[in-house]
This record gives C-alpha cells, sequence and structure tokens, in this order.
C-alpha cells in the first residue's frame, strides 16, 4: 500500500475508515427498503439520511482518532491499522477541525432533514452525535467503560433504521424498529473483532471494553451470538410479517463463515484485521438480503 504524504487527502481518507462505512450504510438501507415495500419512499429522504449517517459515522471515527492518542490507547504497540494521530500523519488540532467540520456537515443535513421529517429527525441527528463524542471524549468516555457494545447496536441498529423509516414516511410501525435489530447486532460484531484484537493495549490504557472485562473467551462467545442474532432476528420479523422470502438473512451465517474460524480460535492481530473488514462487508451483504427478502415478499 503507498504511503500518503501526512495531511494530504489520502490520509484523511485513511482517518476516515472507509472500511467501517458499511455500518453507516446498512441501516439506512432496510429503512429505506422497508419504505418503499410500503409505498412511502421519498429520494430526497433516503439521500439525507445516507449522507447524515456517513457523516456522522466519519466525524465519530475521526475523533476516536483524536481522543484514544490523547488517552494514550494507541501507541507504537497498537496492533491495528495506524491510526493518523498516534502515526503523526495529522496533528491533533488537525484532527479536532476535521470532527468540527464533518459533525457540522452532519448538522446542515440534520437540518435539511428535518425539513421533511420534523424535529424528532434533529434530536436523533444530536443524540447520535452525542454517542459519536461521548464514546471516546469526556472525563467518562462510554467506549472505555465497557458501554461501546451497546452504543453500536443501539444506534447503527433500531434508532438508524427507525429514524430512516421516519424521515422517509412520517410513521414509525414497530416492523421499523425491530428491522434494526440485525444491523445493530452486526455493528456490535465488528467492535468486538476490534476490541478482541485490541485487548491487551486497551487492558494497558485503562480502556475497559467488555473484551477487556470479561475476557477474550467472551469476546468471541459475544460475536458468535451476534452473527447467529443478526441472521435470525430478520428472519423471526419477516415470518411474523408474512414475508417469507425475508429469511434470506439466514445465509449471513454463510457470508461470516471465514470470519467466524478466525475469531473462535487464538488468532493473530492480522488475521484480526481481516476478519473486521469482512465482517463489516458481511454487515453490508446482512442488509442487501434483508432489502431483497423484503422487497419481493
Amino acid at each position: 500500500m503507498a504511503r500518503s504524504k501526512p495531511g494530504s487527502a489520502g490520509i484523511w481518507l485513511e482517518a476516515a475508515r472507509p472500511r467501517t462505512l458499511p455500518v453507516a450504510v446498512a441501516p439506512v438501507l432496510i429503512g429505506s427498503v422497508m419504505a418503499a415495500a410500503d409505498d412511502r419512499f421519498a429520494w430526497a429522504a433516503g439521500v439525507l439520511a445516507l449522507l447524515g449517517a456517513l457523516a456522522i459515522q466519519i466525524g465519530t471515527n475521526l475523533h476516536n482518532d483524536y481522543a484514544d492518542h490523547a488517552r494514550g490507547a494507541d501507541t507504537a504497540d497498537r496492533v491495528g491499522p495506524r491510526r493518523a494521530a498516534q502515526a503523526g500523519l495529522l496533528q491533533p488540532a488537525e484532527l479536532r477541525r476535521g470532527v468540527a467540520v464533518v459533525f457540522g456537515a452532519a448538522a446542515v443535513l440534520a437540518a435539511f432533514a428535518a425539513v421533511i421529517g420534523g424535529w424528532p429527525i434533529l434530536v436523533v441527528a444530536a443524540a447520535s452525535v452525542a454517542a459519536g463524542l461521548g464514546y471516546t471524549g469526556g472525563r467518562r468516555p462510554l467506549g472505555y467503560l465497557g458501554f461501546g457494545d451497546l452504543l453500536a447496536f443501539l444506534f447503527f441498529g433500531p434508532v438508524a433504521t427507525a429514524a430512516t423509516y421516519y424521515l422517509h414516511a412520517r410513521a414509525l410501525p414497530a416492523e421499523a424498529i425491530a428491522a434494526g435489530v440485525g444491523p445493530g447486532l452486526m455493528a456490535a460484531a465488528i467492535l468486538t473483532v476490534n476490541n478482541l484484537r485490541d485487548i491487551d493495549t486497551d487492558r494497558a490504557a485503562g480502556k475497559r471494553t467488555l473484551a477487556v472485562r470479561l475476557g477474550a473467551r467472551f469476546a468471541r462467545a459475544e460475536y458468535l451470538g451476534c452473527i447467529v442474532g443478526a441472521a435470525a432476528a430478520p428472519t423471526v420479523l419477516a415470518f411474523a410479517a408474512g414475508r417469507w422470502a425475508g429469511a434470506l438473512p439466514l445465509m449471513t451465517i454463510v457470508a461470516a463463515g471465514p470470519w467466524m474460524l478466525i475469531v473462535m480460535r487464538p488468532s493473530r492481530p492480522v488475521d484480526l484485521n481481516h476478519a473486521l473488514a469482512g465482517t463489516a462487508r458481511t454487515m453490508l451483504i446482512h442488509a442487501l438480503l434483508f432489502c431483497i427478502g423484503w422487497s419481493i415478499a
């Protein structure tokens, strides 16, 4: 991989962590397709939801890069993909400005979306930004207290699918909330791989993730439970709704098979890096399977 110059566009792209962006895209796809199935789809709503979700995710990634470096969680011993601040590729002040710009863009997008969806959209956007900042920022970062998995599940799952559907339809059926369980569990699985890989450096830095608190064996069981749950939850929802083709997300287990083999046994950090990226791709596959099944049922 070619090395970009410090501060270059390539470094900013790397700091945005494009491999993690499926976690923002997947729930928006699901919410939009559910709205389309109910004849409530609107292009403006779909585009604003997607751009807003991406902006919040990228802003969160940039802030995590800055905050983890400031707290000493990212050191030369870190075994994951390089971080811009720790590697000296972006200065902390540059990252802070980047966070402000990206979250500012998210705020503008939320304002436009509120014209369509009203004040609830502003509440969801504000809560999402607060969660992104609070994950590694503040006096008591939630990610350092072991709440990262729950935040990932909620904001990349039920919150995102429900908000997307609501933006399209100005209504919120229970199905739109329940549909978020699958992507939420996939997002938690991605974070679990990350925390399993970083368990030693996180422990040394005082970052008390669930993997640190409960151990690698628990993290592996959590990952397996998230994948199986993500496959099963939309299938239960589809059967309850009488949409039999909605069982397609069961194929998520097959798509995640190679990554489960890596995560479920002691593996090198480089292999866990592959599993993390692969699980993110599987989350997108999971969403596409849901969308196909929900559309043709």
